[in-house]
C-alpha cells in the first residue's frame, strides 16, 4: 500500500495464517495496519524494512507493532506463519506483559528474534492450532481457546528476546502515543489525554502520529474501540447499547453511527451476517 493509504484492519481479534511469498509476484513496498503482527519464518528468507532493513531467515520471528510502516524488499522462497491480533482487545488484560516485545520494537529495539531450535516446531504447531481454531465457526469456547493459544505463542517470542535492559532504546513520540491508546481507548479518552500522557500538546501529537502511521490519533482511538466491539459482537450476546458503553461510548447512537461509517452497516446487522456465515460454514 502507499504511504498515504489508511492502515489495514482485520475483522477478527486474533488469527493465524500460513503464507508463502512467490518471488514472481510483486512485493508490497510499504504497509501500515492497526493490529499487531508477527511473522514466524519456517523456510527461506527475506529482506524486510521497518525503519531500517533486516534479513529474516527460517527460525526467526519478525515483529510488526500496530502503526509501524513496514514492507518486504526481497524474498527467497519464504514460508511464514503470520499471526495478528487486536492490541486494544488484549492490552488491558492479563496478556499485557506478553506484549512487551512489540512495545520494545516500537521503541526502536530488536524487531527480529531467533527462536531456539528445539522450540521452533512447538511454535509452528501453536500457530497451526490457532489457525484451525480461528478459521472454524465460533463456539462458546473459541475466544478462550484462541486467547490461550495467543498467550502461548507470545510467551515463546518473549522468551526468545534479549533482556529489556540491554536495549536502552528511547520510545518515539508516535509509538508512545499508540501504546497509550491501545491500553486506554476502551474508556473515556481524548486526544488531549493522549497528549498529556506523552508530555506534549494535542496540536503537536496529532500531526506526528498521522505522519508516522497515516492515521490521526483520534482515528486510532476509534479503531481500537471498534475492534473490541467486533470481538464482543461475535463472542458475546451483549446488547448493542451495552457493547457501546464497554468500548467507551456513552451514547449508543453515536457508537452505531461510527460503526456504520467504518463497516457500512449497523452493529446488529454485522453480528447477524457474521453468525449466519459461521452457521453456513458449520
Amino acid at each position: 500500500m502507499s504511504a498515504s493509504a489508511a492502515p489495514l484492519a482485520h475483522p477478527r481479534p486474533v488469527w493465524a495464517q500460513r503464507q508463502s511469498l512467490d518471488a514472481s509476484r510483486s512485493l508490497p513496498t510499504e504497509a501500515v495496519h492497526d493490529f499487531m503482527a508477527l511473522a514466524f519464518f519456517t523456510a527461506g528468507s527475506a529482506v524486510v524494512h521497518q525503519g531500517e532493513r533486516f534479513v529474516v531467515r527460517a527460525g526467526d520471528v519478525y515483529l510488526v507493532p500496530a502503526g509501524a510502516r513496514h514492507g518486504v524488499t526481497t524474498a527467497r522462497a519464504p514460508e511464514v506463519w503470520g499471526v495478528g491480533f487486536c492490541p486494544a482487545c488484549y492490552a488491558p488484560t492479563e496478556l499485557a506483559s506478553l506484549l512487551d516485545p512489540f512495545t520494545r520494537a516500537a521503541a526502536g529495539a530488536a524487531k527480529v528474534t531467533r527462536v531456539p531450535g528445539p522450540r521452533q516446531q512447538h511454535l509452528s504447531d501453536l500457530c497451526a492450532e490457532l489457525e484451525r481454531e480461528t478459521s472454524a465457526p465460533p463456539t462458546p469456547h473459541t475466544e478462550l481457546v484462541a486467547k490461550s493459544l495467543l498467550a502461548l505463542i507470545l510467551a515463546e517470542v518473549t522468551r526468545s528476546m534479549p533482556p529489556a535492559a540491554s536495549t536502552g532504546a528511547p520510545v518515539g513520540l508516535a509509538s508512545d502515543a499508540l501504546r497509550f491508546i491501545e491500553r486506554h481507548c476502551l474508556g473515556p479518552l481524548s486526544l488531549r489525554d493522549v497528549a498529556a500522557a506523552v508530555g506534549r500538546s494535542p496540536s503537536h501529537v496529532s500531526p506526528v502520529v498521522r505522519r508516522t502511521t497515516g492515521r490521526a490519533g483520534t482515528e486510532w482511538i476509534i479503531s481500537g474501540r471498534l475492534a473490541e466491539a467486533r470481538r464482543r459482537l461475535v463472542h458475546t450476546d451483549e446488547m448493542v447499547d451495552v457493547i457501546a458503553e464497554r468500548v467507551g461510548y456513552a451514547d449508543p447512537t453515536h457508537f452505531i453511527r461510527m460503526f456504520r461509517r467504518a463497516h457500512g452497516c449497523t452493529p446488529a446487522s454485522w453480528r447477524a451476517t457474521r453468525r449466519h456465515q459461521g452457521g453456513a460454514r458449520g
